[in-house]
């Protein structure tokens, strides 16, 4: 039998712990292809007791990071390394190293994290002889150093000075330095050799990507579900953070995203509206290909509505309650549904705890309304392929999407959608399958909402038409078949001869420097 690849499958906040559509793409990948094994690399804010999914054989190892525990990561988890050697680590005084090399790094890191324009080539070189350091030396005993603490004010504030409205306080400073602690925390944590990394987010989690490209070449391969850096900025920009705070985010966040697109060997895009921002951000168009998520669309199919809910004109959803959801314009638009149809009813399915201050806003809204008998936060469901089924039309709100399974498994149900105009919703979902609004605008979606559920014909047509698209475009076996190509080009290296010999000739410069 031919061996299997070994794929580093890198995650954040999402699978084997939780849930939503990262979670539903990756266990379809773990459970279907054929030609990989996969360690799952997740990292979470806490650490996690128990996996959400039944994970398959293919899946030989799970690597929790919990980045924001109160003990480190290290302290928890045996991540291979032998107990004296970080005993030996914490114990050793390095005070001259963090002074005479550790802080040239340090200060190289602030410079290009504020520079204007990216020196992606340099920004790496820096990671690279940063992680160097971290071979030898405790990363939480450098990071927590005073001399490292006064580096970081005096540079920041030095860099910050000649910028118009912006000053740091004591606690934007805390706050700043923090973050940057957590996030190059996975740059110290040794993972096991792959022979591909694949990336399901392009932000922070690619440290143990690069970490892997450093050592061994190890080719990467980073999936773009919704745009890390599109929902970063519009996650930043609505925040209560200081203007420094702000400034720093996005600045971290640019700097990071421009070099996942800089190491990747492959840019898998959910859909062609990522594209866009891939390449204002330097990504190499050469790299890109964009494979669509698909479904079971032998699991997802037309049922008959249940008994309870016959009468009633029912709008359901599936989505997790927080704000790229934009559950208070679905609020809205219900509002606006019920002034032509009374009883209408939605039913959101999806974890109310996500983000519990916003469902909290969304349930006081949902009574400022009086819709405490039309909007039903419904919880989890356990059956996904029953869900939409419950109604005649589902409806999607989001301000930010890939390319929404919501959307496709009601589709394959026959089941029309309203949903806004974001990321790759369009290139599943058109004008025959049902409506596409304005992200917001909660008049437009509500009214659309009412007029497919007053036009039975339309509704039926639609569904018609819904299940035929997804059964000739969108289906598990094209997409398996997508991934499991890619990951026999990456890891046979069709470029084998070009790549490698690059990777040894820099690092052997490298070594050769430090």
């Amino acid at each position: 039998m031919k061996k299997k690849y070994e794929v580093l499958l890198i995650l954040e906040g999402t699978y084997p712990f939780n849930g939503g559509g990262v979670s539903t793409w990756a266990h379809m990948l773990c459970n279907k292809v054929k030609n990989v094994d996969y360690s799952l690399y997740s990292i979470n804010a806490e650490f996690e007791h128990k996996s959400r999914y039944e994970l398959s054989e293919n899946v030989k190892n799970v690597i929790q990071v919990p980045m924001w525990s109160p003990l480190e990561p290290q302290e928890m988890i045996d991540y291979g390394k032998k107990f004296y050697k970080i005993v030996e680590r914490k114990q050793k005084d390095d005070s001259q190293d963090v002074l005479e090399k550790f802080l040239p790094i340090f200060e190289r890191l602030l410079r290009s994290i504020y520079a204007e324009s990216t020196d992606v080539e340099d920004l790496d070189d820096t990671v690279y002889e940063m992680w160097r350091f971290f071979q030898k030396h405790d990363y939480k005993k450098v990071m927590t150093s005073e001399v490292v603490w006064k580096a970081f004010c005096y540079h920041v504030t030095d860099i910050i000075s000649t910028e118009k409205h912006n000053t740091a306080t004591l606690q934007d400073l805390t706050v700043g330095m923090r973050w940057l602690y957590r996030f190059l925390l996975p740059i110290s944590i040794t993972a096991p050799k792959a022979d591909i990394c694949h990336l399901t987010i392009s932000g922070f989690p690619v440290m143990p990507a690069l970490i892997q490209k450093y050592k061994y070449g190890t080719p990467l391969i980073v999936t773009e579900h919704g745009v890390f850096i599109r929902e970063r900025l519009i996650a930043i920009n609505t925040s209560e953070f200081s203007f420094f705070l702000k400034k720093m985010l996005i600045r971290l966040s640019e700097r990071i995203t421009e070099l996942v697109y800089y190491k990747a060997d492959k840019i898998l895009s959910v859909n062609k509206f990522n594209m866009t921002w891939e390449k204002m951000y330097g990504a190499n168009p050469k790299k890109i290909e964009v494979i669509y998520n698909g479904i079971d669309h032998n699991q997802f199919i037309p049922q008959p509505k249940p008994a309870h809910l016959e009468n009633v004109p029912t709008v359901v959803a599936a989505a997790r309650i927080f704000e790229l959801k934009d559950i208070l314009t679905m609020i809205r638009s219900c509002a606006v549904a019920k002034k032509s149809i009374p009883n209408v009813k939605y039913l959101v399915y999806g974890d109310n705890n996500a983000v519990p201050e916003y469902t909290a806003e969304c349930r006081k809204l949902i009574t400022e309304l009086g819709l405490e008998e039309n909007f039903i936060l419904a919880g989890y469901h356990s059956k996904p392929e029953a869900l939409f089924c419950e109604g005649d039309i589902s409806i999607l709100t989001s301000i930010s999407e890939g390319f929404p399974y919501t959307v496709l498994e009601s589709m394959s149900c026959g089941i029309p959608v309203v949903a806004t105009d974001v990321g790759g919703v369009t290139e599943a979902l058109d004008e025959n399958c049902g409506f596409i609004c304005k992200p917001k605008d909660y008049v437009e979606i509500g009214n659309r909402v009412a007029e497919l559920l007053q036009n039975k014909e339309l509704r039926q047509q639609m569904g018609v038409n819904a299940r035929k698209k997804v059964v000739d475009n969108f289906t598990i076996g094209k997409f398996i078949s997508e991934y499991e190509d890619v990951y026999e080009r990456v890891a046979r290296k069709d470029t084998k001869e070009i790549v490698e010999p690059i990777f040894i000739q820099l690092d052997q410069q490298r070594q050769a420097a430090s």
